[in-house]
């Protein structure tokens, strides 16, 4: 293990910056982590905020969720985008009652045989619902030490084994510190390491950045293409969804029909639906959420 040279600065930083962020509050539980882990894949929390209220004010546990049909979780989320995410927290649930009796189990490896839990989601839950010592290596974690420590832009566009093995390494030995440290670093990535606009003079250790240090060598590597939404399967897939959400029983071909001009690719959208469950052809024609 690396002494981690950036643990001191990091965690002072995030003692004055923290945002106040209700799944961060002491009184937090295992599922609203859990929720807000699985809402925030690919989700600003600006969006996942009043998503995540909503979420838990009508599903406090994970035995209301399970007591409901998958439906009404795809209907719950809205326009959260990724849909079957919401399908994922719902299966998520089941499990949990079924194998854990209801509470969010704290194994790791419990945690990733969930369904709809990755990697990454199984060590941010083991780590701030649980105070256990993991690496947790999303995209703003990934950021930031690409930058501080192999003096780079950007990371590789999928993680690599030596990405992993650093965030191993840097994982402070204290369980209590490490999950500290897990959630102040992508923090960091979150509001000062950013994308596109790093605030360097705001920086808790750009004194030690090697990118930094290097003169802010511009990215090499492949093209980063942002992702595009207007005109694609993800739009017309969104378009057909909130038809669905927005009725109380099924729907007509007719009323998914109009949504989209374009016939081929608005029956590819909805074949998609149905492939990924979350769409349901019922035997008279009609098309509702699953149930």
């Amino acid at each position: 293990m690396f002494d981690n040279p950036y643990s001191t600065a990091v965690l002072a930083w995030y003692e004055t910056n923290a945002r106040d962020l209700p799944w961060r509050r002491d009184d937090a539980t295992p599922w609203s982590i859990l929720v807000s882990e699985i809402m925030l894949q690919q989700t600003p929390v600006s969006r996942v905020l009043p998503a995540w209220e909503a979420w838990m004010e009508r599903w406090p546990t994970p035995a209301d969720l399970a007591a409901e049909p998958s439906g009404e979780a795809v209907r719950m989320w809205n326009r959260l985008g990724y849909p079957r995410r919401a399908l994922n927290l719902h299966a998520a649930a089941c499990a949990v009652v079924e194998r854990h009796g209801g509470e969010v189990p704290s194994s790791h490896a419990d945690l990733l045989a969930l369904p709809g839990v990755g990697a990454y989601t199984a060590a941010a839950v083991a780590s701030f619902a649980f105070g256990q010592r993991h690496a947790v290596l999303d995209t703003n974690v990934r950021r930031v030490l690409a930058r501080a420590h192999t003096g780079v832009q950007y990371p590789p566009k999928t993680q690599t084994k030596a990405e992993a093995e650093l965030a191993g390494s840097l994982v402070p030995a204290d369980p209590d510190v490490a999950a500290r440290w897990a959630v102040a670093v992508m923090e960091l990535g979150a509001l000062v390491c950013t994308a596109r606009s790093p605030a360097c003079a705001d920086c808790p250790i750009a004194a030690q950045c090697a990118w930094r240090l290097a003169g802010k060598p511009a990215y090499d590597g492949p093209p980063r293409r942002g992702q595009t939404y207007a005109g694609t399967d993800r739009q017309v897939r969104g378009r057909l969804l909130a038809v669905l959400r927005e009725s109380p029983a099924p729907v007509p071909k007719s009323a998914l029909d109009v949504v989209w001009q374009e016939p081929v690719q608005r029956e590819r959208a909805l074949d998609a639906l149905v492939a990924d469950g979350l769409v349901d052809p019922l035997e008279d024609g009609t098309y509702a959420l699953p149930n």
